[in-house]
């Protein structure tokens, strides 16, 4: 039973860092792409 139980609390860990790397890295897409638009604006302007 406890064996389970730890299996279970190790899985459930697992699965939310999966998430959590996954948001972080939408932010940091999101992040390049403001700055890539950005530097986009600015060289046409010139």
């Amino acid at each position: 039973m406890k064996k389970i139980l730890a299996a279970s609390l190790i899985l459930a860990f697992a699965l939310t860092g999966c998430n959590t790397f996954k948001g972080v890295g939408k932010d940091v897409s999101k992040a390049g792409n403001a700055v890539t638009n950005t530097a986009e604006k600015a060289e046409d302007k010139m």
